[in-house]
């Protein structure tokens, strides 16, 4: 067989090996931060719900979902250990400044724009402003359009006084 026909094949067999190392690699990491749990930790399930360790046996992880409620899982339905700041933000709602020093980053632009004196020209009333362009056969035919419906004689609803 020459190495032409059998470059295909070794090609093949490179790509399963880098899947299947990738994946062993992602596994043992899985594997390594289930092992690192300790009672306190606050932990994610795979099913997405949160809650703190309790105990740490061989397969098993007994987790203090709440008051009063223990749960029994298998450590491999462990999806994440999370660090307490990042538990707390999510679980409790409690936010942990790292940067209370820091400047604070405006939500939008209108801040950095702003000024605590009013423009010079800005109308002093609330009155609507058109800014649309028009031009000079729009103005005529608006005018026309005016005179026509004042010219035009009103309909009332029939009770009107000339019969």
């Amino acid at each position: 067989m020459s190495l032409l026909t059998l470059l295909p094949f070794i090609v093949l067999i490179g790509a399963m090996f880098l899947m299947t190392r990738s994946a062993k690699k992602k596994q043992q990491q899985a594997v390594d931060m289930r092992n690192q749990m300790q009672p306190g930790s606050g932990i994610r399930t795979i099913g997405g719900m949160y809650a703190t360790v309790k105990e740490v046996n061989e397969d098993t992880v007994l987790l203090d979902a709440g008051p009063g409620v223990d749960l029994l899982f298998a450590k491999n339905a462990i999806g994440a250990v999370l660090t307490d700041d990042e538990y707390n933000r999510i679980v409790h709602g409690i936010e942990h400044d790292l940067k209370s020093d820091a400047d604070i980053v405006p939500d939008d632009a209108s801040s950095l724009t702003a000024t605590d004196e009013p423009a010079a020209d800005a109308p002093g009333d609330d009155k609507a402003v058109d800014l649309g362009k028009k031009d000079a056969a729009d103005e005529a035919a608006d005018e026309a359009a005016e005179a026509k419906t004042d010219a035009e004689p009103k309909k009332t609803d029939g009770d009107s006084e000339a019969k």
